[in-house]
């Protein structure tokens, strides 16, 4: 009768107490690691949306560059630019301005600003919702851009300096980027891929 005294004295149920607090601990660890992976997966979505945005706005700006070694575009001189282009029309449209952005008024950072740009679809880029690019890219939110203003005399007097902004941005407008170069084009450059 002693032995069932003493172990009514002694506290029973530590070890489902013991069970549940590990079980607690346990499903705080994985609900923690699951919002870890949500979050994760956020912001490799927002790195990759950033990614071609700047990809979208290197391309125009390279188209830019290229452009301007066209014909006769250094020629044709700066002007006044008032109202943006499509570069995609026939000829390959652009515009040389007088002013930078800044100096026009214009928020360099705020592509939609940019009222004089000369925009342009690269081949195989997609803008129109629901349809996937040449290579199978998701569409981007709205076709990129460029600007292209004289800046005068290039530093070493070689030649003539311009400042080339564009923009391109990701699957939302709310993802864009902007890249900027100084190109210099020297007198007397021959267009080695035109046609004589």
């Amino acid at each position: 009768m002693n032995s069932r005294a003493a172990s009514m004295t002694h506290p029973r149920g530590f070890a489902l107490f013991t069970a549940l607090l590990l079980l607690m601990i346990i499903t705080i660890l994985a609900m923690s690691m699951f919002r870890a992976f949500g979050t994760q997966e956020h912001i490799a979505g927002n790195v990759r949306e950033k990614e071609r945005a700047f990809h979208a706005a290197e391309s125009v700006q390279q188209y830019g560059e290229w452009w301007l070694l066209q014909g006769t575009n250094v020629a044709l001189g700066a002007q006044a630019c008032t109202v943006g282009i499509n570069g995609n029309g026939a000829g390959n449209p652009g515009q040389i301005c007088t002013t930078t952005l800044v100096t026009n008024g214009q928020t360099v950072t705020a592509p939609a600003t940019w009222a004089s740009a000369t925009t342009y679809l690269p081949a195989g880029m997609s803008v129109t919702p629901g349809v996937n690019g040449a290579n199978g890219d998701p569409p981007y939110a709205a076709v990129p851009g460029f600007y292209i203003a004289d800046v005068g005399l290039a530093a070493d007097t070689q030649g003539e300096a311009y400042q080339i902004d564009s923009y391109g941005y990701g699957g939302s407008l709310a993802t864009v980027a902007v890249v900027e170069s100084v190109y210099e084009v020297q007198q007397g450059v021959v267009c080695r891929s035109c046609n004589p």
